[in-house]
């Protein structure tokens, strides 16, 4: 049965779930933040997913893409797939501003996180639920 890693547990909120993945925000409204999570048992690589679940990973993905493109101000969109701490497979989409404060470095480890207040957090699952309802079942 599919459990998401503690760590992403204790550093997200989420969202909803997608076919595949379970949607997350990582709580740090320093940058729009979103985590992919595929809903598979013991998948630490994007390889190991079957070839119809990789498809669906990258679709999940440019959905949430577009839609971070269309809701946040943001100069360039990174994706990515580490797992140096969080082996779970898991793909952050981080909408990074030549502005904000650890550009153009990573944003891991460089400052401590600033938490949503909880009127952020329920206007995020607002947007959520109104725009992209359509690709994500009833657990929102």
């Amino acid at each position: 049965m599919f459990q998401l890693d503690p760590r992403l547990q204790a550093d997200t909120i989420t969202l909803g779930d997608f076919p595949l993945c379970r949607l997350l925000l990582m709580n740090d409204l320093t940058y729009p933040w979103f985590v992919l999570v595929p809903r598979r048992v013991a998948a630490t690589e994007i390889y190991q997913l079957e070839e119809l679940n990789q498809q669906q990973l990258w679709q999940e993905s440019a959905i949430v893409a577009r839609w971070m493109a269309t809701t946040f101000e943001f100069d360039k969109l990174n994706i990515g797939a580490l797992g140096n701490v969080v082996s779970q497979l898991h793909l952050h989409h981080v909408g990074r501003r030549i502005d904000d404060p650890t550009w153009p470095g990573p944003v891991w480890g460089q400052h401590p996180p600033q938490p949503y207040g909880i009127v952020a957090i329920e206007k995020i699952k607002q947007q959520v639920r109104a725009d992209l309802a359509a690709y994500l079942g009833e657990k929102q």
